[in-house]
């Protein structure tokens, strides 16, 4: 049986909880945090040298590797404020003594996020739950000395709100070490794991969080090993078995490798031309990097208005937003995440009709002189539109002016038209 056989009978409609909601959140919380060191030397999809990417990551969620490349300035970071410790020093030092996931949980309700999706196990291998083969390289037996996949699970679910689980599948660099990774073709690529042994170790742990927490969003990264491709016990398609059966209307995304999806994945603007019209998804953090990162400034964050029209934007395309956060160690969102997400709530609670439940609306004309965007429910199409005064706005049924008051600080106007009969 070939790869396509194997995965054609997860084939179906996306569940209609997933293709309504518009906004999730990502939380990339780990013992990178203690650190939480990077060059912000901007997003991902705007570099061509990938050389250079990996040895100024803006991500400060790759430290690990970051400080393994030989003269990089996070190497030398590390040295001079760290001592050339070693990583898991991080994770010993790691206390999350200021986590309070209801109060996150109320942030996100109101900024008008439907799903959490937690970081359960980045490329570092730390677990933040005590998965199996992990030994006590975990956050219930080290740091935290808490099962944060837990906390989050129940905080969410208490919160009204659809959990779901990242994982990372393609890399491990405890599990399954590699060299550092200094580009695409040479270092990555060629030298991921794909071996049986870590075939297993993934699947036992991608089959323990489905059977403790149930997730509804089972997200991976960087591909499946090849190994577990197949229809193996160990397999993903075994894997998705019972996932599914876990929870009937959860969803996959295309991060697995070549297997099953229920949507497509673009990250910052990398990826968009992939996603084929399909249901999709972007994801980005607030700033440059997914973990936290104490070197990025205001001029590296979107503020709440850019955060609007982020979502604006994507929804009217046809996808939902899962933006991140990035908590400090500690567990306390840093200012300008927290700023950025209650002006967002702000936002949603006069005009949330205009990003949940909506789909894009054929014959509207998008623009960005004036910004204006559409969306439509089945009883009224929406013009979202970022400017003040008289706006020509270009609409299915023809082109209307109308006039608009000042802006508020958390951005556009939504002007709403009543469908008639024969509307699309």
């Amino acid at each position: 049986m070939d790869h396509a056989d194997l995965y054609r009978r997860f084939s179906r409609p996306t569940p209609a909880w997933f293709a309504d909601s518009g906004l999730g959140i990502f939380i990339h919380w780990g013992a990178y945090s203690v650190p939480a060191w990077a060059e912000p030397i901007g997003a991902l999809g705007t570099f061509d040298d990938m050389s250079y990417w990996f040895a100024h990551n803006p991500y400060a969620e790759w430290y690990a590797n970051t400080i393994r490349i030989e003269d990089t300035p996070a190497r030398r970071h590390h040295r001079e404020v760290w001592g050339d410790a070693p990583y898991d020093d991080f994770l010993d030092a790691w206390r999350a003594e200021e986590f309070d996931p209801d109060d996150w949980m109320d942030l996100f309700r109101r900024a008008g996020a439907r799903y959490v999706v937690p970081t359960t196990k980045h490329h570092d291998g730390i677990t933040l739950w005590d998965a199996p083969g992990t030994g006590e390289r975990n956050t219930v037996h080290r740091g935290p000395r808490r099962d944060l996949v837990a906390d989050l699970a129940r905080a969410t679910r208490a919160g009204g709100l659809r959990f779901g689980v990242y994982y990372s599948s393609g890399l491990d660099w405890h599990a399954a070490p590699m060299d550092p990774i200094r580009d695409t073709e040479n270092t990555f690529i060629p030298h991921r794991p794909h071996d049986e042994d870590y075939a297993r170790y993934v699947a036992a742990h991608v089959d323990d969080l489905i059977a403790r927490y149930r997730p509804d969003v089972l997200w991976g990264d960087i591909g499946h090993p090849e190994a577990g491709q197949g229809d193996a016990e160990y397999g993903f398609a075994r894997i998705l078995d019972r996932f599914y059966a876990a929870a009937p209307e959860g969803v996959v995304n295309d991060r697995w490798g070549r297997t099953h999806w229920d949507f497509r994945t673009a990250e910052y603007s990398d990826g968009e031309q992939d996603t084929d019209g399909s249901m999709w998804q972007l994801t980005r953090g607030i700033g440059y990097s997914f973990g936290y990162n104490q070197v990025e400034g205001p001029e590296s964050y979107l503020s709440a208005r850019e955060v609007v029209k982020l979502l604006v934007d994507t929804v009217s395309r046809g996808g939902n937003l899962l933006l991140n956060v990035g908590p400090e160690a500690s567990g306390r969102l840093p200012g300008p995440q927290r700023a950025a997400l209650e002006g967002l709530a702000t936002w949603q609670a006069s005009h949330g009709e205009a990003v949940h439940a909506v789909r894009p609306v054929p014959g509207a004309t998008a623009s960005q002189e004036p910004w204006v965007r559409w969306t439509a429910n089945e009883q009224a199409v929406f013009a979202i539109v970022d400017a003040e005064g008289p706006v020509r706005l270009a609409g299915p049924d023809g082109v209307r002016t109308v006039d608009l008051p000042d802006l508020s600080p958390e951005g556009p106007h939504v002007v709403r038209f009543a469908r008639v009969r024969g509307d699309g």
